[in-house]
């Protein structure tokens, strides 16, 4: 008996990384877009993490807490229908952890906001970025950024003022920002007021000429003085430790210039690439990443992402993948990988869809803490057949035929004859076009001849 024999060609049992070929096939011969560096003098990322680990300690402390104390069943509602602290988890946590009341919700809010917690009902348990706190120092950095981007949200927000008038600081203060980082050093408050005031007029102005459809209400606090504004905005920025502010002077820490930088350069990536991601819908934009390489395209997700408010973008992302091009959705869940803990009860309800099902589970599991190389262990055999399939769709529609016969070697199955059996069970509707082009592809023969039989019988319906 041959190595040609059909019944005895044994597949070579490896890692599963269903979308590795996938990836190749679109970025095959694409040249790396090297990563501009940051400004010279911002630390590097170790020593920023080691900062964001000592401001974010009390959030860490608590967050720890909470996943040890804060059980179902415990007798008493542990969280209110906010998700802040019940008053009586407040009089626990102060007195477990030797903290004021006010201490622990504060705490409280920055764990939540940074993602060291996630909220389940009443319950809270740690997040995957709190289990990994200790040693990843991406980690501790992409938490701190998730707390620098909800500043607002820290503390209350300015008394006897319309929403409106609010959230056109809001609007405003990436320019502030921007300044700041770009002065590298002290900027009196009086500058920073007077650009903030020539940007909530460019952005009123800018409400006014819209020509067409309904026409925006007027702010009810126009003439409100920007000076508490200001101030609001520059103690929540502080509190965040993205800034210090003494003597009238204002200056960014190294972690709030690293990470102004870094949204920046978010911004920037997407608006010169060819085309024009930033702008694009959610199908559009996943189709311009898939010519990048993964670094790059986790750029492009990311300043796509901060264009947008984050639900309608995980709700667009999970529209693009239940579409017909298999290609697009792993590329979809790529990019919701980028959005982290805000998608996870999308991607959740996504279960119950099996075209979604696999690369949910993967998603999960990989959110939960699992190690990526271990995360095809979330799979049973009939749901990694179908991702399988799906996969090799992608590579048949975007790419070459000896990346789809490589793709054998990610199947999960010890042989050929059983990867067909399993294939032909499942019911994928490419299966037929999946096989014919395997069959088409492969060098050998005698296998191409049992693939071909296989699709024939999956087409007619025969076993």
């Amino acid at each position: 008996m041959t190595s040609r024999t059909p019944r005895d060609s044994r597949l070579r049992l490896v890692r599963s990384r269903p979308l590795a070929t996938a990836s190749q096939a679109v970025t095959a011969g694409r040249l790396r877009r090297p990563a501009p560096p940051p400004p010279e003098g911002t630390p590097a990322p170790a020593e920023l993490a080691r900062i964001a680990r000592r401001g974010l300690a009390g959030a860490v402390r608590i967050a720890h807490w909470a996943d040890r104390a804060v059980r179902p069943g415990g007798g008493e509602a542990t969280l209110d229908g906010s998700g802040a602290l019940s008053g009586a988890a407040v009089e626990r946590a102060a007195a477990d952890l030797g903290l004021t009341h006010q201490q622990a919700r504060a705490d409280w809010d920055t764990a939540r906001l940074a993602g060291l917690i996630e909220l389940h009902g009443g319950t809270a348990r740690a997040g995957w970025r709190l289990r990994a706190w200790d040693r990843d120092d991406s980690a501790v950095l992409r938490g701190w950024v998730a707390l620098f981007d909800a500043w607002s949200l820290t503390g209350d927000s300015p008394d006897g003022l319309a929403r409106a008038t609010v959230a056109e600081l809001i609007e405003a203060m990436p320019q502030v920002l921007s300044l700041l980082q770009l002065s590298a050093g002290p900027v009196p408050v009086s500058q920073l007021l007077d650009l903030l005031r020539q940007r909530v007029t460019e952005l009123r102005t800018e409400r006014c000429e819209i020509p067409h459809g309904p026409q925006p209400q007027p702010v009810e606090d126009a003439d409100a003085p920007l000076e508490p504004l200001l101030d609001w905005a520059l103690d929540a920025l502080a509190r965040v430790g993205a800034l210090t502010w003494a003597e009238e002077q204002v200056t960014l820490t190294p972690l709030g210039s690293w990470a102004v930088w870094v949204k920046l350069e978010q911004i920037c990536v997407a608006a010169q690439s060819p085309a024009g991601n930033i702008e694009q819908s959610a199908e559009d934009m996943l189709r311009g990443c898939a010519q990048l390489r993964p670094n790059a395209a986790r750029a492009e997700y990311r300043a796509w992402l901060a264009a947008r408010p984050v639900g309608s973008a995980v709700s667009d992302l999970l529209t693009a993948a239940r579409g017909e091009d298999a290609l697009l959705r792993g590329l979809a869940f790529d990019a919701l990988r980028v959005v982290g803990a805000p998608a996870e009860a999308e991607v959740r309800a996504a279960l119950e869809e099996t075209s979604l099902r696999p690369y949910a589970l993967l998603w999960l599991a990989e959110h939960d803490g699992v190690d990526p190389e271990e995360a095809h262990t979330a799979l049973t055999r009939e749901e990694a057949t179908w991702l399988w399939v799906d996969t090799a769709a992608a590579v048949s529609d975007h790419g070459e035929g000896t990346l789809l016969v490589r793709h054998l070697e990610s199947a999960v199955q010890g042989t050929v004859p059983a990867l067909l059996d399993d294939v032909r069970a499942i019911g994928h509707p490419r299966t037929v076009q999946v096989l014919v082009a395997l069959a088409a592809a492969h060098p050998d023969p005698a296998l191409a001849k049992v693939v071909r039989r296989a699709a024939f019988q999956v087409h007619t319906g025969g076993a």
